[in-house]
């Protein structure tokens, strides 16, 4: 079955200039994934400028904000959560603006939940496997940093926040990077392969601060994702994949770290 972003025509007629639709993508960025792209660059020149070697440095990623209260780092953690997905809300809004069916257009609706739990688990392997391999030969090869993953205190939320940061991460960036750019771009003109390329280049740079395989990675996953929605038309198998990957990652490194050498 043809999906919804097969052609440019299927799209409804945007109410504005293209340029005005770029726009409009230009500011959402700037107050999401954006903002994060160019702070990824600025610590990826920090992290090569400095004495260390690359692959002698710690990426500390889901940490205490206040280990000695956890009741305010608990506050702190889900104020992180909620607020994260607030770009998502917006770019919705903005389509939904032009398009009342704008969240089944795009495929952010529950109408397939098995078929998105099964094509999103399939996915996850498929990138997740190989994205496993690239980390550690990046190590290896002096060009990432090594990723801790989850840095909590030992607390009993620990792991439903880190479920609930994997899930906020998963639903920002499919919907902001695949749902909502795809239907912009491509209503602004542009074609599906070059919105796919400019937004698996974003993905990639707003994980630079990670290294050089976590910017090659993620563009990797940015080109698969897209892929995957042009032959299904729908970002709840990529959300899905996502929050698998990231629940893996996080989780599990809180639960391994110690146990296992290699991270």
């Amino acid at each position: 079955m043809s999906s919804a972003v097969d052609d440019g025509d299927a799209l409804p007629p945007p109410r504005v200039r293209p340029r005005t639709l770029v726009l409009e993508t230009v500011l959402v960025l700037g107050v999401s994934l954006g903002s994060s792209a160019i702070y990824a660059v600025l610590s990826f020149i920090r992290k090569v400028t400095a004495q260390v070697a690359l692959s002698q440095q710690t990426t500390a990623m889901n940490s205490s904000v206040t280990p000695d209260r956890p009741w305010l780092d608990l506050a702190y953690q889900l104020a992180g959560v909620v607020l994260g997905v607030v770009p998502a809300l917006l770019a919705v809004y903005l389509l939904a603006r032009d398009d009342a069916g704008a969240l089944r257009r795009i495929g952010a609706d529950v109408r397939r939940p098995v078929s998105d739990l099964l094509r999103g688990a399939l996915l996850a392997a498929a990138i997740g496997i190989p994205g496993l391999g690239l980390y550690l030969l990046a190590r290896q090869l002096g060009l990432n940093t090594t990723v801790a993953a989850a840095n909590l205190t030992a607390v009993w939320w620990a792991v439903p926040v880190l479920v609930l940061a994997a899930v906020q991460n998963a639903v920002l960036e499919e919907v902001v990077m695949v749902g909502y750019l795809f239907t912009r771009w491509r209503q602004a003109g542009w074609s599906f392969w070059s919105v796919a390329l400019t937004s698996a280049l974003i993905r990639g740079t707003y994980h630079l601060y990670q290294g050089i395989g976590g910017f090659v990675g993620n563009v990797a996953m940015g080109l698969i994702v897209a892929w995957a929605y042009r032959r299904w038309g729908r970002v709840g198998p990529l959300v899905v994949a996502h929050t698998i990957l990231d629940v893996v990652a996080f989780v599990g490194y809180a639960l391994l770290v110690g146990r296992v050498g290699w991270l």
